[in-house]
């Protein structure tokens, strides 16, 4: 099941055809990260059938966002978006990144996740994890 169309999303992103490629490259795995934060609620529940529109609309605005932080990495996976090297020559000239360690010795990485999902799902009861009294 799709939970949103590229002409969705280039209406709420603003995004022209040229993004297609994009947008198809990291759909699916941005779906699969929103449906982990969201606990999987539009695989239980049809999204089309939700009477929510609030909910349904901030789904769909924290799933662009999350295709456009893979787009804006060029990758989706943790290990893709984090290897960085250390040093880079070219010639005379040498780069050389922070270390990834921060003062306190753990190690700085980016997320998989996009912190500006959180914006769009907070307030939907969709980041709930509670446990059901069932």
């Amino acid at each position: 099941m799709s939970y949103l169309t590229f002409d969705e999303f280039k209406s709420i992103t603003g995004k022209t055809d040229d993004y297609k490629k994009t947008f198809e490259q990291f759909y699916s795995k941005a779906a699969s990260v929103i449906d982990n934060i969201t606990n999987r609620f539009y695989q239980m529940n049809k999204i089309d059938e939700d009477s929510v529109a609030f909910r349904v609309n901030q789904f769909k605005l924290a799933l662009c966002s999350q295709i456009e932080y893979f787009g804006e990495l060029g990758a989706d996976t943790f290990e893709s978006i984090n290897k960085a090297p250390q040093t880079f020559s070219a010639g005379r000239t040498s780069v050389s990144n922070g270390s990834r360690y921060n003062s306190s010795g753990a190690n700085e990485s980016k997320s998989l996740v996009a912190e500006d999902i959180y914006i769009y799902l907070e307030g939907t009861g969709l980041l709930y994890r509670g446990v059901d009294s069932c």
